[in-house]
């Protein structure tokens, strides 16, 4: 949500990316702060970037210093699959930054090809973890693997 607010006003700049940070940290402080039950963040992790890794774990420990848990859900799935996903309605609806669909499918496979999108096994050591291929699953599939496995 932070990336379509900006990139609007500042494109694809370092000082998006910058404010975007802000942006969602200071939106973690306060839902660490408040009295919700939760908060679902979405974040393409370059598993082969320490600054992603050290990103990550700052956002943790926004959560953990209010005693809130934190759950991981790390979904992969085939590179055909998200290009299609990249352009259905709903996306193109909720993310205005993908309607450019032939600029969108570039950056993702110029992404994926220039970093680690997925972990490795056994690499993320958390306790409340789980990876999901959803290749084959609808969303609902995909969220009630989730539920269960959390209890949620």
């Amino acid at each position: 949500m932070t990336i379509e607010l900006l990139e609007p006003l500042l494109g694809f700049s370092p000082k998006m990316w910058k404010l975007s940070n802000l942006f969602r940290e200071e939106i973690f402080r306060a839902v660490a702060e408040s009295e919700q039950a939760g908060l679902i963040f979405t974040y393409v992790w370059a598993f082969d970037q320490q600054e992603d890794w050290d990103y990550v774990d700052k956002i943790c420990e926004i959560f953990a210093s209010k005693g809130a848990s934190v759950y991981f859900v790390e979904l992969e799935a085939d590179v055909d699959e998200r290009i299609e996903r990249n352009k259905t309605p709903h996306r193109l609806e909720h993310k205005p930054t993908k309607r450019n669909v032939e600029w969108s499918e570039n950056e993702l496979k110029k992404t994926m090809e220039k970093h680690r999108l997925n972990s490795y096994e056994g690499e993320i050591q958390r306790e409340n973890y789980i990876k999901i291929n959803n290749t084959n699953l609808s969303a609902i599939e995909a969220a009630k693997l989730i539920t269960d496995r959390f209890n949620l």
